[in-house]
């Protein structure tokens, strides 16, 4: 198990030779210490991706497609092995880890296809009106990309990044969560042992303050990338700013679920459940606020209670778990915090509330009904196994109560009618929305949000773009180049 920062291509201790503990949250013992890094790291970090960095775009998309499929099979190799230690680590169950490493398999392929694709559109000439001049269209990188991902999805938000940064022709510097970082040393393992060139891929582990933000502030970084929360991405946008840096944010969310009157309940049942409880509610797509219609609002309640009394909470490695426990101590507090508050406001709690009694940062997974829009838990993202319920009469009533947020991330219609699936998605205000189905993500579809949600889209085209400068050339028909 590599426990080193991965610069220039070699594993190395700190520069302050400090450690940090990394936890497994299922029964609080150490798994491994890792390097704790600071600037002096991301300054030697930072330096070799500069060096890298040209050589590495000069080398054409072709080469860097390959390097990603070599990745892409890296990964696939270790698929259990990496399911495995993303469980041990993070707390989700082992089903959901191996759902985590295909996604990675798949945007690392993804993006070697778009590499080659793009290659074959370089220099795509530009219809002008004056037939005297002729002009032709590139997109370059910026250079270095500062990228920093959070504990939820390890893996998972890295290769969102990475994978289309790399296939753009930048070298990158990841900062993962010092919560859980050895998925992303892992995968840093894998794209050396792909021949990745040194110094195109460096990973230092350690805090916000003194990892992200060095990092962040470095003038050889060009393009951050960061997913977090919103007070920590408003802090990276401002640092960025000070460079006039290009920036990309994945922040918050408070996305709801819309089940109308004819919706096929044990269907509804099923994804309120997914979009609440999967991980341990600990997604920024996690739509939280269930609006169900009045209609069929006592059966869907009676059915989600129990269904909630019934979730199998335990070791994420034991077959049948259906939720693990809390990434961590501080998480587990956080959640808390929210259930203290909704006795304080009175609600109505239909099931858990309570820590579990083990070691352990278990949680029963919680409901409250008849939430008004006026709740914190109703407004605020609260990151853990909490589902917030109220009821609405008519269409235009649900669509409000949807979009009655500060977050647009994503959102998801349950109906049988069609037409009615239409209109409400097309209403609702966020990046993404599902009908009828779990929150699949493919890489060929775009990842981000409205309002305070993000700036900029992850995966697709979108995703290739965003570590892409445009460059227009411009000459006079017959010129000499």
């Amino acid at each position: 198990m590599r426990t080193q920062h991965y610069i220039d291509g070699q594993w190395r201790d700190g520069a302050s030779g400090r450690r940090l503990a990394v936890l497994n949250p299922s029964d609080e013992s150490r798994l491994a210490e890792v390097a704790l890094g600071d600037a002096h790291d991301v300054a030697a970090a930072v330096e070799a991706a500069a060096t890298a960095q040209v050589a590495w775009a000069r080398g054409g998309a072709s080469a860097r497609a390959g390097a990603l499929r070599r990745i892409a099979e890296g990964v696939r190799r270790q698929e259990l092995e990496l399911a495995r230690l993303q469980s041990l680590n993070n707390g989700k169950p082992l089903a959901e880890a191996r759902l985590d490493v295909a996604d990675v398999v798949s945007c690392f392929e993804y993006y070697a296809m778009l590499a080659e694709a793009a290659e074959r559109q370089a220099d795509a000439p530009v219809p002008l009106p004056d037939a005297g001049f002729v002009a032709r269209v590139r997109r370059e990188p910026y250079g270095v990309a500062g990228l920093i991902v959070p504990w939820n999805f390890p893996m998972v938000t890295t290769a969102w990044k990475v994978a289309p940064a790399l296939a753009a022709g930048n070298a990158v510097v990841l900062k993962p969560s010092e919560v859980t970082p050895l998925p992303e040393l892992a995968l840093a393992q894998i794209a050396h042992d792909a021949e990745l060139p040194s110094g195109v891929f460096n990973v230092v582990v350690g805090t916000g303050i003194e990892v992200g933000a060095p990092l962040v502030a470095h003038p050889k970084v060009r393009k951050v990338s960061f997913t977090g929360s919103n007070a920590v991405g408003q802090r990276v946008m401002q640092s960025a700013a000070e460079g006039v840096k290009g920036v990309s944010l994945e922040l918050g969310g408070k996305s709801a679920i819309v089940v109308f009157d004819d919706a096929d309940l044990d269907q509804a049942c099923e994804l309120v459940f997914a979009g609440a409880f999967m991980n341990a509610g600990q997604m920024c797509s996690a739509t939280s606020r269930v609006l169900v219609h009045e209609a069929i609002a006592d059966t869907l309640t009676e059915r989600l209670a129990a269904t909630a009394t019934a979730l199998r909470v335990g070791d994420p490695l034991a077959e049948g778990t259906q939720m693990g426990p809390l990434a961590s101590r501080a998480q587990l507090e956080r959640v808390l915090s929210y259930v203290a508050a909704a006795s304080v406001e009175g609600l109505k709690r239909l099931a858990g509330g309570e820590r579990i009694d083990r070691p352990g940062f278990f949680m029963q997974p919680t409901i409250y009904a008849d939430v008004p829009s006026t709740s914190r838990l109703w407004r605020e993202e609260i990151f853990g196994p909490v589902a917030c319920l109220r009821t609405f009469t008519s269409e235009a009533e649900a669509i409000a109560l949807a979009n009655d947020s500060e977050f647009g991330l994503v959102g998801t219609v349950v109906t049988r009618d069609p037409a009615r699936a239409a209109r409400v998605a097309n209403a609702i205000e966020a990046g993404l929305v599902w009908v009828n189905m779990p929150q699949l993500i493919f890489p060929q579809t775009a990842w981000g949000g409205m309002k305070r949600s993000s700036i900029g889209r992850e995966l697709g085209p979108w995703g290739l773009a965003a570590f892409q400068q445009v460059k227009h050339v411009v000459q006079p028909v017959g010129a000499r180049p």
